[in-house]
């Protein structure tokens, strides 16, 4: 399975809702990445750009937009990001795969 990164803002709405009645937004989040077929690793509140960071690993990148619709679609977010992660090894063999070819850069002439 993939691991994905997302990363959520709550629009102004949604911070006056939470404030009013604070709720735990976890265990919808891990349902939800459960009827993915997935799981969710990790969930954390951040401050910055983004008030969510969590990772989580889903069968595919179909599973990772379908969550991704699902969750943008309640209206509650103002920004939604996934990040698809890869591992020390996949990314190795993606170093291998790419050493020795050549790619020409675009020129001014």
């Amino acid at each position: 399975m993939a691991r994905y990164m997302i990363q959520a803002t709550y629009n102004a709405d949604a911070r006056k809702a939470l404030v009013a009645h604070p709720q735990d937004r976890v265990a919808g989040v891990a349902a939800l990445m459960e009827r993915m077929g997935g799981k969710l690793e990790c969930f954390y509140f951040s401050m910055g750009e983004f008030d969510i960071v969590a990772i989580a690993e889903l069968p595919d990148d179909i599973s990772a937009a379908a969550g991704a619709l699902a969750v943008t679609g309640a209206g509650h977010l103002s920004a939604y990001h996934t990040t698809k992660l890869l591992t020390n090894d996949e990314m190795m063999s993606a170093m291998n795969k790419a050493h020795g070819m050549t790619y020409a850069s675009p020129s001014g002439d």
